[in-house]
């Protein structure tokens, strides 16, 4: 149990490294985006070589899967569109809105009953956001691209829940990132035509970072998650990846020092997040605890 929950950290703390990765990388964030799913993908088909765990499914089962992967390339490109219009520490703080989201979007999906104290929470913590945008004025595209990738990363979450359901997460994560990989390539040349200036091959100092990117912080870290969840449960995992924006602001702060150009205000919005954050986890631990009497 004890391997488990290291595991579960590692990858936690891997994906709270994406943000640090997104700011070093100075390629543009669809170039960014494009080497990462190209990576990914080939080290999960490697990866399949020796587990064989990739399933083949028809090909009606295949396109749907694959589009959910459009919804993942746009939260990731409006995700490090974000880091570069502002940083890494306020996209981390704007993407706590997730929460909110999927307090929207989840009745709506799966045709459940609104839980009104999650949408509470939601909404303090986008009373928080709104705070640092007020604050950090100069950020304002960035607070907005965070806003809008937290969205879509909340649709891909609730989608993604019903995918699991019925394939395994390996073979939902290939389909997914390969379906996002042919999108974004099919839709590269359109970028281009209006960005004519962008640097498509990457020098050797972004070639480690994206490598790092691709391999430790996406696959390695989907790759012992899983493990670990074959050892603790699904909340267990939920409730820790709150630590996953707090490992990537402390990495900002410590590598960009981000804290140097945050006005009060900021930290007063970020307050009211984190607090939001820490009451959502214990409203679900008391959900959990009353649906198992």
């Amino acid at each position: 149990m004890r391997k488990a929950y290291l595991q579960m950290h590692l990858a936690i703390f891997l994906w709270g490294f994406t943000g640090v990765l997104g700011r070093l990388i100075t390629l543009s964030e669809w170039v960014l985006v494009w080497y990462r799913l190209l990576l990914t993908v080939i080290s999960l088909l490697i990866i399949h070589l020796y587990t064989k765990q990739i399933k083949f499914l028809p090909v009606k089962s295949i396109l749907k899967i694959a589009l959910v992967g459009v919804i993942i390339v746009a939260h990731w490109l409006t995700f490090y569109g974000a880091i570069k219009h502002s940083n890494v520490t306020i996209t981390l703080c704007c993407l706590s809105s997730i929460a909110f989201f999927t307090s929207l979007l989840e009745p709506l999906f799966y045709k459940t009953k609104m839980d009104y104290v999650e949408m509470l929470f939601g909404i303090a913590a986008i009373a928080g956001i709104y705070t640092i945008y007020q604050v950090q004025v100069g950020f304002g595209l960035g607070i907005i691209l965070a806003l809008i990738s937290a969205f879509l990363s909340s649709i891909f979450s609730v989608i993604n829940k019903k995918m699991i359901s019925t394939h395994s997460p390996e073979t939902v994560t290939f389909y997914e990132l390969s379906g996002g990989l042919l999108f974004l390539t099919l839709i590269f040349p359109v970028h281009l035509y209006f960005q004519t200036d962008v640097v498509l091959i990457p020098d050797a100092e972004n070639w480690i970072y994206i490598a790092i990117l691709s391999f430790f912080c996406t696959t390695l870290a989907f790759t012992i998650s899983l493990r670990a969840l074959q050892k603790i449960s699904a909340f267990t995992m939920n409730l820790s990846l709150n630590l996953e924006p707090v490992y990537g602001i402390v990495l900002a702060f410590a590598i960009f020092h981000e804290n140097k150009s945050l006005k009060d205000g900021f930290y007063w919005g970020a307050s009211m997040i984190v607090l939001m954050v820490i009451a959502h986890t214990f409203y679900g631990y008391y959900l959990r605890k009353r649906r198992a009497v």
